[in-house]
């Protein structure tokens, strides 16, 4: 990338997805695309591009525009886990594993990556793996709320649930301002699972 604020727009707009805050994404990408344009920067005008066809849900059309800023920037960890989560939205499994780690190679520490394994390994049912992912997630950012989250699920799947108690506080101690409701579910979640610790040791 060849301008340091793209790369804040791109964590700009990974967050408002997560949190389905979908006219604060269509903003930043306007604005990526605006300086992309100005910078001449045709990877990242293509990478902005791809955004707006996932926010529109037009996701084939943003698959085959990664694809292209992947020509650009081979190290790209960002359009491949774009790449990826696009596929596994159209329904396509096979090789995404192998897709985000390509991008893990090329990127290692790009923290969103290893949460989107982890997430995706965690649906697959993987969760000991999960968990790892999760872990290298939160090694690059400690404050990341919703691999808290995440890593609280793999820990209840396992039937840990002291530890998957904490990963929701840690989850809502962190969880921005701008949440998309999210609070109010993860203070259901801290509630059920206090409410389950406390008849276990009523047991």
């Amino acid at each position: 990338m060849n301008h340091p604020y793209f790369t804040k727009l791109r964590r700009l707009i990974d967050g408002a997805i997560t949190f389905h805050d979908l006219d604060r994404a269509s903003h930043y990408i306007s604005e990526g695309l605006r300086l992309a344009g100005e910078e001449e920067c045709p990877g990242e005008v293509l990478y902005f591009r791809a955004q707006a066809a996932i926010v529109e849900g037009r996701l084939p059309e943003a698959v085959a525009l990664l694809q292209r800023a992947l020509a650009f920037n081979a190290h790209d960890g960002a359009a491949y886990n774009d790449m990826a989560l696009c596929l596994v939205e159209m329904g396509r499994l096979e090789g995404i594993l192998e897709i985000f780690d390509q991008g893990i190679a090329v990127e290692a520490d790009y923290a969103t990556i290893h949460h989107n394994k982890g997430w995706l390994l965690n649906k697959l049912g993987r969760t000991t793996e999960a968990i790892l992912c999760f872990e290298k997630a939160l090694a690059l950012e400690p404050e990341r709320a919703v691999t808290w989250e995440n890593m609280a699920d793999a820990y209840e799947a396992q039937g840990r649930f002291p530890e998957a108690l904490e990963a929701y506080r840690k989850a809502l101690q962190f969880l921005p301002e701008i949440d998309g409701g999210i609070r109010e579910q993860l203070e259901s979640e801290i509630e059920r699972l206090r409410s389950h610790e406390k008849t276990k040791g009523q047991a």
